[in-house]
């Protein structure tokens, strides 16, 4: 049994103040930021070690794995959530590098088949970010399929998450109806609830839908 969810046009007054919801985000990107920093910092420390020198390999591998993901997602994350700089508009080549990136250290496999060549910010922002929860939303494995094709005045973006165990959580399906997070994980919730934001600002909408070992998130956007 399937279950889709329309998420409606954020109200004039927000659930959350927008201090509070640059907050959220601020915390969010932190905390994917701190592990593979974290990371690099555990390796510099080995190679300080004298004691740990026959671990200098190790050291040298895990800070180039974790220097990579950092660089990712602070790439990915400059377009997702920032504004990046003053660009209207946005390569979808581009935007594919970015989300393979991310996809990268992911136990997720990410097809990209999106055919226009340019899309605006606020396509650009629900591409990586809904190609991104799609990912999330596998947490085992599987495949999360990134569609894109215009519908005259509109972009119809689809995330189609295929997978054992593939789940949305709670938190994800709240902020995605711009709803209060309740219960549950910020970091998860702000993403979404970022998401049904930016584009009911822009005069569109996002929906998911869920089926046994699958979640699709669609959205459309005008162009």
């Amino acid at each position: 049994m399937s279950e889709q969810q329309a998420v409606p046009m954020v109200s004039a007054n927000p659930v959350i103040r927008p201090a509070e919801l640059a907050a959220y985000l601020a915390a969010r990107m932190c905390h994917d930021f701190i592990s593979p920093a974290s990371a690099i910092v555990s390796g510099l420390d080995l190679l300080e070690d004298p004691s740990a020198q026959d671990m200098r390999e190790e050291a040298m591998g895990l800070i180039a794995t974790s220097a990579r993901k950092l660089t990712d997602l602070l790439q990915f994350s400059r377009v997702a959530f920032g504004a990046s700089a003053s660009a209207e508009t946005f390569d979808v080549r581009e935007l594919e590098k970015l989300a393979r990136g991310v996809f990268g250290h992911m136990r997720a496999d990410l097809e990209w088949l999106v055919e226009a060549p340019a899309v605006n910010k606020p396509a650009a922002r629900a591409l990586l970010n809904l190609a991104q929860m799609a990912g999330a939303a596998l947490p085992t494995g599987g495949t999360a399929r990134v569609r894109a094709v215009q519908e005259g005045a509109s972009l119809a973006i689809a995330a189609d998450a295929s997978g054992p165990r593939a789940k949305l959580r709670p938190e994800v399906l709240r902020g995605l109806r711009g709803e209060p997070q309740g219960e549950g994980l910020h970091g998860y919730w702000v993403q979404a609830y970022y998401v049904n934001l930016f584009l009911a600002d822009a005069g569109g909408r996002v929906f998911a839908d869920v089926n046994e070992e699958r979640v699709v998130f669609a959205a459309t956007v005008p162009i």
